[in-house]
């Protein structure tokens, strides 16, 4: 992010000031950039099962969120669920769509784009063969997934969609899901 655009104020509802003041306080302390996010999750029946998110470590220490995050994951009737929640692949674009979205906005008032309109469509493919063990050659998660973004601002549209692609490639979630992360999953007492 460029040191240029300190002492800006606001933009696109992010204090730049805090936000240089961050980018120092890491260039001073890699640690502070540390994070660990937690979910806890907890099935209930069928495909329902809900995730609480209220705490985190970061900063060099834990911490809590002001409320405790409870969501709902289902499946639609469809797919042999009571649709009292978006499915996990719904989820999963979510969080995608948000942490681009995040990206674009922080890095674009780091800039000094002031963003007027940002929206996105994402769709994903999914193939049940994968899921449902019908075919090896199906993996079970999405064969692919597109992002629509509409965007305005007041920077010219190359900047706009240079911003879109550069904040494409620093999304933590991008990165997650086009690339391979290792999961460890265990079963504990």
């Amino acid at each position: 992010m460029s040191q240029e655009l300190k002492n800006k104020g606001v933009v696109n509802g992010v204090d730049t000031d805090q936000l240089f003041g961050t980018i120092e306080a890491i260039q001073g302390n890699a640690e502070i950039a540390k994070f660990k996010f937690r979910a806890r999750n907890q099935w209930e029946n069928g495909g329902l099962n809900r995730t609480i998110i209220d705490e985190f470590y970061g900063a060099c220490e834990p911490r809590r969120h002001a409320q405790a995050f409870v969501f709902a994951a289902d499946e639609p009737p469809l797919l042999l669920g009571e649709d009292r929640g978006a499915n996990p692949v719904e989820f999963l674009l979510t969080g995608l769509a948000a942490c681009v979205t995040t990206a674009i906005t922080y890095h674009g008032a780091a800039r000094g784009i002031r963003i007027t309109r940002l929206e996105s469509e994402l769709e994903g493919d999914l193939d049940l063969h994968g899921f449902l063990g019908l075919s090896k050659d199906v993996r079970p998660g999405y064969q692919s997934i597109e992002i629509k973004f509409r965007i305005e601002g007041d920077a010219s549209r190359e900047e706009l969609e240079n911003l879109v692609q550069e904040a494409k490639h620093l999304s933590p979630v991008y990165d997650v899901v086009s690339k391979s992360v290792p999961v460890t999953v265990t079963v504990v007492e």
